[in-house]
């Protein structure tokens, strides 16, 4: 059985703000990092490694990946 992940959508709309990138000026660093993420870097050996269905679904991989980039690049 594969593992289920919580929902990430960042185009996701919500009720005020049409969206949560449009929150973020459009030549802003995490426009780069999340692109970078989704379209460059290979996490099939991570996805993978996600096997069991116990529990509450964990954040997605690919959307922790771009946070720690993120992270990284700001020294937090």
């Amino acid at each position: 059985m594969a593992k289920t992940f919580r929902e990430w959508i960042p185009e996701q709309s919500y009720l005020l703000p049409p969206s949560v990138l449009d929150w973020v000026p459009t030549d802003h660093l995490v426009h780069l990092v999340v692109n970078l993420v989704r379209e460059q870097l290979n996490l099939d050996s991570i996805l993978k490694s996600y096997k069991e269905e116990r529990g509450y679904p964990p954040y997605h991989p690919v959307m922790m990946v771009a946070l720690l980039l993120y992270s990284y690049s700001q020294a937090v």
